[in-house]
Formats: C-alpha cells, sequence, structure tokens
C-alpha cells in the first residue's frame, strides 16, 4: 500500500511540474510585420558660430516634427519560464525611410538658410518579458538598443547623422489560428547627442560652425505575426 501511495503521490509531483512548465502558444520563433503611425521629436542645443579673432554667436533654430507613417518587420524568439511568464529576444528594422520634415537657423536675426530631415535604416535590439493572458494572449514589454540615420540636407549641402540609444515598448498578441495571430503596441525611443562640426575661410577669418542634436521617437503599431 505504501509503494502505490508513493507511486501515486511522485506521479502528481510529476503531473503538476509538467503543467507549472508547460509551453505557450507563443512559445518559439516567430515573425511579424506591423504598420501604423511615428513621430520623431529633433532638437537642437549648444550650437554656435565661431569667427576666429571676433567671437562666438548662438545659432537660432526652428525645427518641426517628422509625423508620417511606420512600417517594422521583427524576428524574435520566445521561450517559457514560468506557466504564464516567458522571456523572449528580437530584432526589428524599419525598410522605409520617415517622413521629411523642415529646419531653419539664424544668427543675430540673419537668416543662415533653410533645410530639411528625415530618419531612415532604423532598427531595435530588445528583449522582452511577457505574461499569459488566459490561453490565447500575451502583453509583453520590451526593453531594447536601438539606432538609425538621420540625413539632412542644408543650403546645397547634406549630411547623413548616426544616433543610438535606448527603446521601451508596450503590446499584445492575440492568437487568430494556429500560429497565426494579431499585435499592438506602443514603442518609444530616445536617441542621444550627437555634436558635429564644419568650418571654412571667408575673407581671412575661420569660421567654425557647431550644434549638438538628439531626439525622441514614438510610434503606435498593429500587425499579423506567425508563431512557427
Amino acid at each position: 500500500m505504501k509503494k502505490i501511495q508513493i507511486a501515486l503521490l511522485t506521479a502528481g509531483v510529476v503531473s503538476f511540474s509538467a503543467g507549472a512548465q508547460a509551453q505557450s502558444k507563443f512559445d518559439g520563433f516567430y515573425g511579424q510585420v506591423g504598420v501604423g503611425y511615428e513621430s520623431i521629436q529633433p532638437s537642437f542645443s549648444n550650437s554656435n558660430v565661431t569667427v576666429s579673432g571676433v567671437g562666438t554667436a548662438p545659432i537660432g533654430t526652428s525645427i518641426s516634427n517628422a509625423n508620417g507613417f511606420a512600417g517594422v518587420v521583427t524576428l524574435g524568439y520566445m521561450t517559457t519560464v514560468t506557466k504564464d511568464f516567458l522571456l523572449g529576444i528580437g530584432a526589428e528594422y524599419m525598410p522605409i525611410a520617415g517622413q521629411k520634415a523642415n529646419y531653419s537657423a539664424s544668427v543675430g536675426g540673419v537668416s543662415l538658410g533653410n533645410g530639411e530631415y528625415h530618419k531612415e535604416n532604423s532598427y531595435n535590439i530588445f528583449i522582452s518579458p511577457a505574461i499569459a493572458v488566459g490561453t490565447d494572449g500575451l502583453a509583453y514589454a520590451k526593453v531594447g538598443y536601438t539606432g538609425a540615420s538621420v540625413k539632412d540636407s542644408f543650403a546645397g549641402s547634406s549630411a547623413t547623422t548616426n544616433y543610438t540609444g535606448y527603446s521601451l515598448g508596450l503590446g499584445y498578441k492575440q492568437i487568430i489560428q494556429g500560429g497565426l495571430y494579431g499585435f499592438a503596441e506602443g514603442n518609444y525611443m530616445s536617441y542621444g547627442n550627437k555634436t558635429n562640426s564644419a568650418s571654412s575661410q571667408y575673407a581671412g577669418y575661420t569660421i567654425t560652425a557647431t550644434n549638438t542634436t538628439s531626439a525622441n521617437a514614438y510610434n503606435l503599431l498593429v500587425g499579423i505575426g506567425y508563431k512557427f
């Protein structure tokens, strides 16, 4: 009798452990495509013009946000940690360049000219803790390392500046059928400061222009994906 009781107890423990570690429907590799709205909010700081032997004057700037369409392709992997908790990693890329926006610069009220900029080649590498919602849903967060290139043209010249920073996101996935699911998410990106400078000669003077730029961005996405 004791042997039977021990066997039943052992079977119960094994059964409980297997249930606790049961795989989620989102466990494994996945790919997804999302579309939506994105806003880029750049800023200038510590910008000035220095004329050798004369002095330094601040550059006044005015810049518009770049608002428009966003498209994101994502590949990732999720694994079950406990019954209702999963942990994932992923990488995403935005293959379509962002909307163009305008900016202008002046010194002492005298215009230096107008320019335009747009974001391109945006990427994000992230980890994603998630919680199962019922049997077919998944609520998740994202914390990542992000980067992007900003291409601008001003006064007949163009330049590309590469930015990096961090990203945060929240989202929800819902199984539609089999491995097919729909999702909605919001993401925030903060790009760190970049300082650029340029110099030229005019009437025997060396003129140096320096500016420090940074940017914040967010997007709202909906899309479909497939868990392989």
